[in-house]
């Protein structure tokens, strides 16, 4: 429909009467909603009737949006023109396809006996779906007829045999595309949970597996078709991912409300049955919309979980007992499985139910990795009493082993959450369900993030003293997001420095050690979790933005952690963290670093002994000027002692595109030592000897290639929010600290370094630290704290460079 809707004069989409101009002739609504959808569906009904000749034996028949009457406003048209062998059915066919294509309409089109059709659809399991969607526009209608009813009576007696291959193609979709309630900027149809999706759930209803269209679904549907109808408005075309920039303008379409109005998001409604909403505050534009996205096609996932497991039982026989019932077996307390799936015992169905009944099932579905069947989990959502403050042993128990059961997990706490049962064990939840993280460093929302790192966190139980408190302390660790002066939902995946005005994790320790003193856990263990939460930055901030050998660094950490077996949390923590924010959030090189300083404070809080400054690289420091070092991912230069060495050798190292993770600058005997760790910023490696040979040329000052880096420099300056600077005063033993927070760009430790050098400060080492597309780079300034004009003159120095 591309081309066709009438603009106003701004060039933009008009109300939600305007039209499509089908060949001049008939009005197609571009609205938005299931009563604009039919109506276009109807337009296109009447003006396609009109392009067929009245002739036996030909029908022209609707598949996709049209055939199922939900046409998006730039949607394809999908056709089948049918006939029984009539002559001349090629010219007829032409005959049809050119006006719509001359109208502009994207048109996806067959021609087929009904033989033909059917015998595709035997050997096409995705053609076998499209004809159950198969509905009459105009021509032959018993022969339409005919193919829609042998298309869907083979289909239900294939659908068994059939549904296996369409589960591998789905899975094949969904590895390619992700999963829509986790992605910022998902694809409404092709994702997991989405439009797609719900079709596969329509075929497995159609073949009588299982009620797979339940009321939640229909409503969940009804919806991602809005928000696609919506999508489309806003762009002006055909799209189905929902992008970053375009998400404002689709929640107003779609009269979600604006930032800092309260907004009623659905939630998965208890027992699956219903339209549920729940009350929630949200911090972002369009992030009302991103929730309400997640929130459906969770509902979808789920709903599909369901109806795959129904069709496994289905084509593989229940097993059955010697009356021929199906066999139960007793799995925990209260807990039988029957028949592939969890169900109460029946002495557990009493009139006073036991509080921690819910959460003793869901560990007992993680531990054995079975579902819990969806009357069970209506039943416990009706009828399981909330549970008492404090928790009782036996449900904080079973707490611990849900959060413990490795794999079994997700499963587990997805399907509790989508009827209830979460909201009901911790209020706090409804906040944190579906909230957008929108550093593209975090792969999950922050309710799935959490359940993650618990996830990850198992892997290293058996590293900790209390493999117990690790596993709450990696579910409650990010708790404080999305609250004001934690990050708000904009900011929910950026993990600010320890102090920040943004720091998600002094304001979610308080919340954590009251959960944990309502989950039942004496006091001390409740002040461990607060403290979890407080420093579970605290290692890789250190480790990746201050220089290790400093005993400034090691004393201020150990300070804060107290104890080693605090540590060994902490440093369980944070791989359990990393692993489940994403790829780009862990690398070898920050593993490295925070193992080392975890065995630096440990052995300061063993011993008391601090780390004694490294000894230079004899290498260095002996032999004639320059000496040039390429090992690994370290480079080592000396050369005769001059000031900006460091933004020399820093800028060459742009040059040959590698990034620098760390440096250190030091004065041996009249030498100028400069030392870095780098990485390829393209993941190609330079060619060792030009980088060897622009290096000696540089320190050495060769005028040519000072030119280059300062031509590279200039064209490298980034764009994207304001830099800031911030000064620490007592973080190191000679040196004060200036930390820049910035995008990132290549380049910028040249610009930064050189623009620190000509202002006359000297720096000593550098820590580099990449956030996504954000930098927070540590520069120590040798010498005392500067005065008030100073620091400013200094800021003023950086903030011009970057």
């Amino acid at each position: 429909m591309t081309s066709l809707i009438k603009k106003n004069a701004s060039g933009n989409t008009g109300d939600d009467d305007a039209n499509l101009l089908v060949n001049g002739v008939v009005g197609v609504p571009g609205g938005v909603g299931e009563a604009a959808r039919e109506a276009r569906a109807a337009a296109f009904d009447r003006w396609l009737a009109r392009l067929v000749p009245e002739r036996p034996g030909v029908a022209l028949v609707a598949v996709g949006g049209l055939g199922r009457r939900q046409c998006a406003p730039y949607g394809d048209l999908d056709l089948v023109l049918l006939h029984a062998g009539v002559p001349g059915i090629d010219e007829l066919a032409a005959s049809l396809w050119y006006p719509i294509w001359d109208a502009g309409l994207r048109l996806d089109h067959s021609v087929r006996t009904l033989a033909e059709a059917l015998s595709v659809a035997q050997d096409d399991v995705k053609v076998a779906l499209a004809l159950l969607d198969a509905r009459f526009l105009a021509g032959d209608r018993a022969l339409a007829d005919t193919l829609t009813r042998t298309a869907t009576d083979h289909w239900r007696r294939t659908a068994v045999r059939q549904l296996p291959a369409l589960r591998e193609i789905t899975g094949a979709r969904w590895r390619t595309h992700g999963e829509l309630a986790f992605l910022l900027e998902g694809d409404l149809k092709e994702a997991a949970g989405g439009l797609r999706d719900v079709g596969i759930l329509r075929a497995i209803a159609t073949a009588g597996v299982t009620d797979a269209l339940r009321p939640a679904v229909r409503a969940a549907h009804r919806r991602l078709l809005d928000t696609r109808d919506a999508l489309h408005r806003q762009v002006g075309r055909r799209v189905d991912r929902l992008v970053a920039q375009e998400r404002a303008g689709v929640a107003a379409l779609l009269g979600l409300r604006q930032p800092g109005e309260p907004d009623r998001t659905p939630r998965p409604p208890a027992g699956d049955d219903g339209d549920a909403d729940a009350l929630h505050v949200d911090h972002g534009d369009g992030d009302a919309l991103l929730r309400r996205v997640a929130g459906d096609a969770r509902t979808v996932s789920h709903a599909l979980d369901d109806a795959w497991r129904a069709a496994d039982r289905l084509r593989s026989g229940r097993r059955r007992g010697a009356d021929g019932r199906p066999q139960r077996r007793p799995v925990a307390r209260d807990v039988v499985e029957h028949d592939g799936e969890l169900v109460l015992a029946r002495t557990a169905i009493g009139a006073r139910p036991d509080p921690s009944l819910s959460l003793r099932v869901a560990a007992a579905a993680a531990t054995t990795r079975l579902p819990i069947a969806r009357a069970t989990c209506e039943w416990l959502a009706a009828y399981c009493p909330p549970l008492p403050a404090p928790w009782p042993p036996a449900a904080r128990a079973a707490l611990v082993t849900l959060l413990g059961a490795g794999p079994g997990l997700v499963p587990a706490w997805e399907t509790c959450d989508r009827y209830g049962l979460i909201d009901g064990w911790l209020p706090e939840w409804t906040r944190l369900r579906s909230l957008p993280q929108h550093n593209p460093v975090h792969r999950f929302t922050l309710d799935r993030h959490l359940v993650q790192t618990a996830y990850e966190a198992s892997r290293h139980t058996r590293d900790v003293d209390r493999p117990d408190l690790l596993l709450l302390g990696a579910f409650l660790h990010d708790i404080g997001k999305g609250l004001p002066g934690g990050g708000a939902a904009g900011r929910a995946g950026r993990h600010e420095p320890a102090g920040t005005s943004a720091d998600h994790s002094t304001v979610g320790a308080p919340l954590a050690e009251a959960m944990a003193t309502r989950i039942g856990l004496p006091a001390p263990e409740a002040a461990l979790i607060g403290t979890l939460v407080r420093l579970h930055l605290l290692l890789p901030d250190v480790a990746t933005r201050r220089d290790l050998a400093d005993p400034v660094t090691i004393a201020g950490v150990a300070e804060r952690v107290g104890d080693t077996a605090t540590l060994d949390l902490l440093h369980a923590l944070v791989r359990a963290d990393a692993a489940a924010t994403g790829p780009a959030a862990w690398s070898d090189w920050k593993g490295r670093l925070v193992a080392e300083l975890v065995a630096r404070v440990r052995t300061a809080l063993d011993t008391g002994a601090l780390p004694a400054p490294p000894a230079p690289d004899p290498a260095l420091v002996a032999g004639p000027l320059p000496v040039v070092h390429l090992t690994g991912d370290r480079v080592s230069v000396a050369a005769a002692d001059r000031r900006g060495l460091l933004a020399t050798v820093a800028g060459c190292l742009a040059l040959h595109r590698l990034e620098v993770l760390s440096a250190d600058a030091a004065t041996v005997d009249g030498r100028a030592l400069v030392q870095c760790r780098v990485q390829p910023r393209y993941g190609l490696a330079p060619d060792p000897i030009a980088l060897g040979a622009d290096l000696r040329r540089a320190v050495n000052g060769d005028v040519s290639v000072t030119q280059r880096l300062r031509g590279r420099a200039l064209a490298a300056r980034g764009e994207g929010a304001a830099p800031r600077v911030v000064w620490h005063r007592e973080a190191a033993t000679d040196a004060v600290l200036l930390e820049l927070r910035a995008a990132d760009a290549a380049g910028l430790l040249y610009r930064v370094t050189c623009a620190l050098d000509e202002a006359g400060a000297q720096v000593r080492a550098a820590r580099i630290s990449t956030l996504g597309a954000d930098v927070v780079d540590a520069f120590y300034l040798v010498g005392g704290w500067p005065g008030d004009a100073e620091r400013t003159r200094l800021e003023a120095a950086v903030l011009a460079a970057v």
